[in-house]
Parts: structure tokens; C-alpha cells; sequence
């Protein structure tokens, strides 16, 4: 029986590959086992390299259940080509390469013209509309020129580094790029310097790409610092994202607390976000470059930490609380689409395929690039169409994305 896991070079293992994607889909040993029908003792045997993967029926049902093809298990690292498509793929090498390359700023001169510095501005907040409508081909296509901006952006365009590195690390989350999301948002951090406001914004992308990482404590310190500098700001309350800022930073790190186990600190912040939000007369505050707050958006929170602490009926109550209010139409458009993407654990771990399959549905109606480039969408939509006959408007979208039940 030819193997299927030779080593090429210092490519890891099968196994080592299997744990790492199980781990980035969020899925534990044995729930990872029940959805491809072994033991938990096999899948641990298989990721010590105590068992090998000989079989090619086999690495097909486990590559289906992770959301990747055969050949990625088989040919070491993922490349994004294989679950967002060539064209986003080459996007993000572009990105790639305008994060890798360190212009030093022309020194002297009186700077650009205010015009040049409105069409800057324009641009970027025409990017980060694109964002939050779940345009993120067209913001990766706009990257690379504003990350050259940045670069060179001098003393008269100080917020324009934070914002445009923070729009980079906020996209490549989505594509399944944790490491570049972190690398840009550090960018973003050391862009910010002292001020506590661009670091508050900052430090939002940063606990985002963390928790990618799977630096859930990382993440909460990280937002935690950016709210105790907020704090020791003596004119916090003349910022204009306050209280959305602190609210966000708050959800962040209940999220973060939840994802490294931190039950406490997770409660805590989550009801320090609500209290914010109700003493803000109750309503939305407007999003600005990703940032926007209000009790909806804390109970989405809420829903998302109660799945991550592994309390998933808790988590679907609050999600369906927080999406039958008026409130949640009026999110944008890729904070919904995300949700509910991410919500889809929560249903899975219940075994309920169907509820699954309907939130991918109405996510794709929402922001169909949340749900056809996002590899946490592309894993959830194979465990459901693993599940059994699925829904025709399932079939459609997995037919639409290139996935088939294996």
C-alpha cells in the first residue's frame, strides 16, 4: 500500500498538518473524530505521527471535513489558491509583497498638497466602505497602493498609517492570513506611537489577529492595555469614538478571555461592554473604520463567547435574541455575513445541520465574499453537506464555491 505522507524536504508531516487545520477551524479532537467517523484515540494517534495516513479514501474524508482539498494535505502548506481561488490569491501575494517592502519617506520638502491629502483620505474611506459592505476582492485590489501611502505618509497624515494597516490586517483574517494580519497590525500599533485613541484602534486589529493565532491571552492583554491607556487619556471624552471605541475593545476582550479559557474575565468585560452600551441611550453608535457599538453588538459578542467557552445552546439563544432586533439590519454588511459564519459552530457542535446550513445561506445573501472566500465558511459548508441531503439553496452554494460532498 503506496504512503501518502513522505516528507519533502522540511515539509511537516500529515499529521502535524491535520492537528494545525483541525486547530485553526476550531474543532476539538473529538469532534473532529465524530465528523469523519473514528475514534478520538485514532485522530490523536494520526497528528503524533503515530499512525499514518495510507489510504487515499481516507485522506479524502479528512481533507473534506477540514475544508481543504486532498492535495493540501498531501503537499504541506495551504495555499490560498486552493480555498479562496487563484485571483484572491494573487491579491494577497501582492499584499504580501507591499507589507514586505520598507521605503524610507523622502525627507524635507513641504509635504503634498491638501489635495493630494483629500484624494488620500477619500480613497481610504472609500476602502473601508468597501470593507464593511463585504467587498474584500475590491479592498485587496486598493491594498497595495495604500499600503505604499503608509509607508510614506508623513507628519501631516499621522491617523492614515493606522488606518490603512489596520483595513490590511482586518481583510487577511477573513482569507485564513493570521500572520500577515498580525504583522500588519503591529504595523498599525507602531504606527499609533503615543497616541491613545490610534492606539485604541490599533490594539482592535491587533486582539483580532491574535485570537487568530490562538493567542487568546495575548489578545486580552493586548486589548486590555489599549483600554487602560484610554483610561489615563485626560481628554478621552472628547474622541470621537468614544464610547464605541471602549465598547469594541471590551467585546474584544471577552472574546479573547473566552477563546483562552479566561471564564471571569470573559463575564466581566462582556458585562462592563453591556453596561456601556445601555448607558448610551441604547442605540447603535455609527461604525467608522470597523469600529461601531451598541447592545446588539454586545450580544452578538455574548453569543460568540458563550460558543467558545463551549456552551453552545446559550450561544444560539443570545444569537437569535440578537438577530431578531431591528438593530441588526443595521449593521454593515460583513459584521452579519461574519457572524453568522461563525455562529455555524455553534449549530454543528449541536447537530443541527440544517440551522448550519441556513446561516451560510443568508450570509452569502448578505456579503457573498464572507461566504465564499472565508475558509471557516468553506470548512462549515463541507461538514454540512457531510451531514446528509442539504437543502437545495445549500447545494447551490457549495456548487457555486467548487465543493461537493465526498
Amino acid at each position: 500500500m503506496s504512503r501518502f505522507d513522505r516528507r519533502n524536504g522540511n515539509e511537516p508531516p500529515i499529521g502535524r498538518r491535520v492537528a494545525e487545520l483541525r486547530t485553526n477551524r476550531g474543532m476539538s479532537q473529538q469532534v473532529f473524530a465524530d465528523r469523519i467517523g473514528k475514534s478520538k484515540s485514532w485522530v490523536d494517534k494520526v497528528e503524533r505521527g503515530v499512525r499514518t495516513l495510507d489510504r487515499f479514501s481516507v485522506i479524502e474524508t479528512v481533507a473534506a471535513t477540514l475544508g481543504v482539498t486532498p492535495t493540501v494535505l498531501l503537499g504541506g502548506k495551504v495555499r490560498r489558491g486552493a480555498v479562496a481561488g487563484p485571483d484572491t490569491g494573487s491579491a494577497v501575494e501582492r499584499v504580501r509583497e507591499a507589507l514586505a517592502r520598507y521605503d524610507v519617506p523622502r525627507i524635507g520638502g513641504d509635504g503634498p498638497p491638501a489635495s493630494s491629502l483629500r484624494q488620500r483620505d477619500g480613497q481610504i474611506g472609500y476602502a473601508w466602505t468597501a470593507y464593511r459592505n463585504g467587498h474584500h476582492a475590491q479592498v485587496l485590489r486598493m491594498l497595495p497602493d495604500l499600503l505604499g501611502d503608509a509607508r510614506t505618509a508623513g507628519d501631516s497624515t499621522p491617523d492614515l498609517p493606522v488606518r490603512v494597516y489596520r483595513l490590511a490586517a482586518q481583510v487577511l483574517i477573513k482569507l485564513g492570513e493570521p500572520d500577515l494580519s498580525w504583522l500588519a497590525a503591529d504595523r498599525a500599533m507602531s504606527a499609533a506611537a503615543a497616541d491613545p485613541r490610534r492606539a485604541g484602534l490599533a490594539a482592535v486589529s491587533l486582539a483580532q489577529a491574535l485570537r487568530a493565532l490562538r493567542r487568546g491571552r495575548l489578545a486580552m492583554a493586548a486589548a486590555a492595555a489599549a483600554l487602560h491607556r484610554l483610561d489615563l487619556a485626560p481628554s478621552r471624552a472628547f474622541l470621537p469614538e468614544e464610547p464605541a471605541l471602549t465598547g469594541t475593545l471590551l467585546t474584544e476582550a471577552a472574546l479573547a478571555a473566552a477563546a483562552c479559557g479566561a471564564v471571569a474575565a470573559s463575564a466581566e468585560f462582556t458585562e462592563r461592554a453591556a453596561h456601556l452600551a445601555t448607558t448610551h441611550d441604547g442605540r447603535h453608535h455609527d461604525d467608522h473604520d470597523g469600529i461601531g457599538f451598541g447592545p446588539t453588538t454586545v450580544e452578538l459578542a455574548r453569543a460568540l463567547t458563550a460558543m467558545r467557552l463551549g456552551d453552545h445552546h446559550r450561544a444560539v439563544a443570545a444569537h437569535r435574541w440578537a438577530t431578531g432586533d431591528d438593530a441588526w439590519h443595521l449593521l454593515p454588511a460583513e459584521h452579519r455575513a461574519a457572524h453568522l459564519i461563525d455562529i455555524t459552530r455553534a449549530h454543528l457542535d449541536l447537530g443541527d445541520h440544517q440551522a448550519a446550513g441556513r446561516a451560510l445561506v443568508t450570509a452569502d445573501g448578505i456579503a457573498p465574499a464572507e461566504a465564499r472566500l472565508r475558509p471557516a465558511a468553506h470548512a462549515a459548508l463541507t461538514a454540512v453537506l457531510r451531514a446528509g441531503p442539504t437543502a437545495a439553496d445549500v447545494a447551490r452554494l457549495a456548487a457555486t464555491i467548487g465543493l461537493t460532498r465526498q
